[in-house]
């Protein structure tokens, strides 16, 4: 009778001795900022669900407490606090607290992740595929053939690796023509476009380009980095309009092709002026790469506050232990701000060089997100540099900025209100 008793207070009373794996993220308890969204995504794997307690200590992650998640956060070097019942109703309430500018939001099901790459790419060639495999969070590859048989429709979240989606081949021409790498690369493009059924190059990565819209619009989740951003909204605006020089597709551009070009075709850039000069490595003016005048010791961009109870969204993406981000450089390093269309948001900007880094917007049921330059460790990466090695940057905050993302599709939505 006793022991009966005993149980049956135990069931009453066990929910008070509950506790959870808090996660935190913020600069000074959290020693691998990077791999700490590798356990969360881990976690949902599992098929249990997680908090995320946006503007709380950096962005933490609140848990259920299982011997499997310690001995994973041990394993990957990643700080965690195992907290009572009481300790997370504490923290919940301070988060629910109109005056707090917190909200927590709760992460449902592990994404399915694709990286838009060419066979044969090495992973230290896209910072996306590299903090993926840091972080430990699964995804597979799809390119051309796999989009345009719809085989993004497997998938909840697409990341574009650093494409040219016009057909110029990244306009490398001046300086890497007689490179052996660049004409390989454009033969394997030719032959490709051929296979798949197009005359031209331009021709079927404006079709993929489509493919990849119209996945957007029916409610994926697309995040794109460096020459893959405006080279899709140019690509999606020359529809019908041949951009290209003899030198990229074998016939002579179409004339007065600027005034052809259809701003409303695409995600996030408007009223832009094409670069015609094939020599130059530049597609358009949304670039301000060759714009810029901001030293190297002085090159940091600043990330945007929200409402996260009102605006969950740009909150999630901008979660970060820091509101100050080093910048760096790519082939579209950043974008400038009177080009982006005033229904996108800004999410990172540089306010003193009039340039937007860091972008979000909404197309039909799903979003998109454009970050500029290649790779937040490495200021100015060239063709053939080393990789960057994350071991030596496991709290970069320009990295968290791309794990935010592959965490977003997982949260339960609330409509956004600003």
């Amino acid at each position: 009778m006793k022991k009966a008793l005993f149980i049956l207070l135990l069931l009453i009373y066990s929910p008070m001795f509950a506790s959870y794996i808090l996660i935190p993220m913020d600069v000074d308890s959290q020693k691998n900022h990077l791999k700490a969204y590798g356990i969360t995504y881990w976690t949902l794997k599992k098929e249990l669900k997680v908090k995320w307690l946006l503007n709380y200590k950096g962005g933490s992650f609140l848990l259920p407490d299982t011997e499997a998640i310690r001995r994973e956060c041990q394993i990957r070097g990643v700080s965690f606090e195992v907290i009572s019942n009481a300790k997370a109703e504490g923290i919940l309430e301070e988060i629910a607290s109109p005056s707090q500018n917190m909200e927590a939001v709760v992460l449902e099901k592990a994404p399915k992740i694709a990286v838009y790459t060419p066979t044969g790419k090495q992973p230290w060639d896209d910072a996306v595929t590299m903090v993926l495999q840091y972080a430990e969070i699964p995804y597979e590859t799809v390119y051309d053939e796999e989009v345009l048989n719809d085989g993004l429709l497997a998938f909840d979240w697409l990341h574009l690796h650093h494409e040219d989606f016009t057909g110029q081949y990244g306009k490398f021409y001046a300086q890497y023509r007689a490179a052996s790498w660049y004409i390989q690369e454009k033969k394997d493009a030719e032959e490709l476009a051929s296979n798949l059924g197009y005359n031209k190059v331009s021709q079927e990565k404006l079709a993929v380009a489509l493919k990849i819209r119209d996945y957007v619009i029916g409610g994926g989740f697309m995040f794109a980095m460096c020459s893959a951003t405006d080279s899709f909204d140019i690509a999606l605006s020359a529809e019908g309009v041949d951009i290209c020089e003899p030198m990229f597709d074998g016939d002579g551009s179409d004339a007065g092709y600027q005034n052809k070009i259809d701003y409303k075709k695409t995600f996030a850039f408007t009223n832009y002026t094409l670069e015609r000069d094939p020599k130059i490595y530049e597609f358009s003016s949304i670039d301000m790469t060759r714009k810029r005048m901001i030293p190297k010791t002085a090159d940091y961009f600043s990330l945007m506050e929200f409402s996260a109870k009102w605006d969950p969204i740009p909150s999630m993406l901008c979660q970060n232990h820091t509101a100050l981000v080093k910048g760096f450089m790519g082939q579209t390093t950043s974008f400038t701000r009177e080009e982006i269309k005033s229904n996108v948001l800004v999410l990172g900007e540089t306010k003193s060089n009039g340039e937007a880094k860091y972008i979000h917007g909404i197309k039909g049921k799903g979003f998109f997100t454009f970050y500029g330059g290649h790779d937040p460790e490495d200021y100015q990466h060239r063709v053939g540099d080393a990789k960057t090695e994350l071991d030596l940057h496991p709290t970069s905050p320009g990295y968290r900025l791309i794990l935010n993302n592959v965490l977003f599709p997982a949260a339960k939505k609330k409509k956004q209100k600003t």
